[in-house]
């Protein structure tokens, strides 16, 4: 993989552990169920396994597409809801680290699969595209730490502050 992929397995870890965690929170709190964060990641997840059809449909090769892998973490978050009492304090504390550390692990595995997108750009030249368009490997932003590591220290820390968003929302 380039520099390039690396950087992305980063932000990609991180983006994809803040977005689910808000969302998963708030309908965990509001209806105060536990199931209900996998429930609504089961649902994200069907939502970009049709979208990963579409691109397929479009031309795409199918492992150029990622799915982001959410259900493990979100049973992770019902896990300490659960096990907590429904403490909602608990749940920011617990559950946004546990969805911080293991999502990125999770999507990492995920993106592994994936084929490389600098050699698939290569692979697969649109032809419409202007040359000062063209993908080149950059040469600069380059991370010699682990993404895993990056990702999973970043989601950890920016997942709690998410999970205590995703909590509030219901408490205006």
């Amino acid at each position: 993989y380039t520099d390039w992929a690396w950087t992305s397995f980063t932000v990609f870890s991180i983006s994809q552990t803040l977005m689910p965690v808000v969302g998963a929170t708030y309908y965990l709190t509001f209806t105060g169920v536990p199931g209900t964060a996998t429930y609504y990641a089961l649902i994200m997840t069907v939502y970009t396994w049709v979208a990963k059809g579409a691109w397929f449909a479009l031309g795409y090769p199918y492992d150029f597409i990622v799915t982001p892998v959410w259900l493990p973490s979100a049973m992770l978050l019902d896990l300490a809801y659960w096990a907590t009492k429904r403490n909602k304090h608990s749940l920011i504390l617990f559950g946004g680290v546990l969805v911080g550390m293991s999502l990125p692990l999770f999507n990492m595995v995920n993106l592994i699969t994936v084929a490389d997108p600098l050699e698939t750009a290569f692979k697969y030249p649109r032809p419409t595209l202007p040359p000062y368009m063209t993908p080149i490997e950059p040469q600069a932003g380059k991370f010699y730490n682990s993404p895993v590591a990056l990702g999973a220290g970043a989601g950890a820390v920016l997942s709690v502050t998410m999970a205590a968003l995703g909590v509030k929302l219901n408490t205006w």
